[in-house]
């Protein structure tokens, strides 16, 4: 397995777009998710392109790839409010 969309932002969709044209992509393997600029364009290549995000990297190595699980994906982007 090869990371293949080093990209974050809009640039994410651009070459997520390239590639699949090239090689039909099956689906997602989105790697050092540190932000809400890459996890919210993944939002966007999905949608675009059809495609299921299949594994989520929390760290550096192969080991660190976990099933991707839409819940706690949008629970990591929108938390709920802390109660009071």
């Amino acid at each position: 397995m090869k990371q293949v969309l080093p990209a974050a932002g809009l640039n994410m969709l651009n070459q997520a777009r390239q590639f699949n044209e090239t090689v039909k992509l099956t689906g997602i393997v989105l790697t050092k998710l540190d932000g809400t600029a890459r996890g919210g364009a993944v939002v966007s290549v999905v949608d675009e392109l059809g495609l299921p995000v299949k594994f989520v990297g929390v760290g550096e190595t192969v080991e660190d790839l976990q099933p991707f699980n839409a819940a706690d994906f949008v629970e990591a982007l929108f938390p709920a409010p802390a109660k009071t």
